[in-house]
């Protein structure tokens, strides 16, 4: 039997192949085509919502997206049992929160405005915060203290330096006040001032301020007043005396107060440095013997008198502040101290100390514990001083 095969059998099995690669192709170009019109139609959506192009109102679904596509004719295949076409892709599930949420809608150039300019308002106030902030924590003051100065303010305009010197009582303060052009009586603003309490440091309705009017360099306004020069020194005085240890004062049963009293009278007799604690020493000691204090410091406060020589008669003028005849503290500071002179006042030396005298040449005091020892020394300082026409001696060099 002869092998052999049916020509037209063959030819329409090629046929039959060529037709189906066709709608092959032809499914797969729909389905690009399909593709790329969702795609277009999503892309046209963003961009309009972007833009906030339209009447300004909500837009509309776009019936391109999510609209069923076009029915078409049943491909050859599913008519003469061929190749079925492929399955359309199975529906997003939803999740367990619902529906999908449309997009919110594009902020406006209203919208966008307004959070810029809170935002600016938020950014202006904080600002504000800190430079108030900054400015309340800077004084108005800058130290001549020979121990430590307080921060000084960046001037904003114009000011006018005023220098106290350590040791100044009120009087001599005011009288520099008024020479420096600063208007009021310092006298009757310094013998009290509104929010400062002198009971806090143990004084008992005293007459005046003396001794908490911190002398140092202060910067005030261009045109100050006495009370802007009085509010500086106080709150300079709060300042400093916060630094103070008052633990050994206490142990004495002085109070700050006392210590202000002591460290004024050391501000007027102390010459060098090193004699500010010998001289608190002296008065601590005497003071526990209940010695008069015998210093011509408090006898001059109370004549004001800071330069002439004292007399005898001096010595005996009928005063509280009178330390040759009174024993204990006088009354009220006899002037306004410096820091040096307050941590003197606070922590004396450790000596035996009960007499000093100014050196012959004016270099400091001599100090001591014998009585003898202070007659001579007192003995050749007069003499410098008669031959030095009865003036105090300058020599020290």
């Amino acid at each position: 039997m002869d092998d052999y095969s049916d020509p037209f059998a063959e030819e329409q099995a090629e046929e039959e192949r060529r037709r189906r690669r066709a709608e092959r192709e032809a499914r797969r170009r729909d389905g690009r085509a399909k593709r790329s019109a969702q795609q277009g139609a999503l892309a046209d959506r963003v961009k309009g919502m972007l833009s906030g192009s339209g009447d300004g109102g909500t837009e509309g679904p776009d019936p391109r997206i999510g609209a069923a596509p076009a029915a078409r004719s049943a491909p050859p295949e599913a008519e003469s049992g061929g190749e079925p076409p492929a399955p359309p892709p199975p529906p997003r599930p939803r999740t367990a929160l619902g529906p999908r949420q449309p997009p919110r809608p594009p902020r406006g150039p209203q919208n966008m405005r307004r959070r810029r300019i809170i935002g600016a308002v938020i950014v202006l106030i904080v600002a504000i915060g800190i430079v108030v902030g900054a400015a309340a924590a800077i004084h108005h003051y800058s130290s001549g203290s020979s121990s430590s100065s307080p921060p000084k303010q960046a001037a904003s305009g114009p000011v006018k330096k005023v220098t106290i010197p350590e040791g100044y009582d009120r009087r001599a303060i005011a009288d520099l006040a008024k020479k420096d052009g600063i208007t009021g009586d310092y006298m009757k603003a310094s013998e009290s001032f509104k929010g400062f309490n002198p009971h806090r440091y143990g004084a008992q309705n005293p007459p005046s301020l003396e001794g908490f009017l911190f002398p140092a360099t202060y910067d005030l306004p261009h045109k100050p007043n006495v009370d802007d020069l009085i509010a500086r020194q106080l709150d300079a005085f709060n300042q400093y005396m916060d630094q103070v240890n008052m633990k050994y004062a206490k142990s004495k049963n002085l109070t700050t107060y006392d210590v202000l009293i002591i460290a004024s009278m050391i501000e007027r007799e102390a010459v060098v440095e090193k004699d500010r604690k010998l001289i608190a020493a002296v008065i601590y000691n005497r003071l526990s013997q209940g010695m008069p204090l015998q210093i011509d410091a408090t006898i001059r406060f109370a004549e004001n008198n800071w330069t002439k020589p004292l007399t005898e008669s001096d010595l005996h003028i009928s005063s509280p502040y009178n330390t040759y005849e009174n024993t204990g503290l006088p009354p009220t500071p006899i002037g306004n101290p410096g820091l040096a002179s307050i941590e003197a006042a606070a922590h004396p030396a450790n000596v035996n100390y009960l007499y000093y005298v100014a050196k012959p040449n004016g270099c400091g005091h001599f100090f001591t514990a014998s009585y003898s020892a202070f007659q001579a020394a007192q003995a050749r300082y007069n003499s410098a001083r008669a031959a030095a026409g009865g003036n105090s001696p300058t020599n020290c060099p």
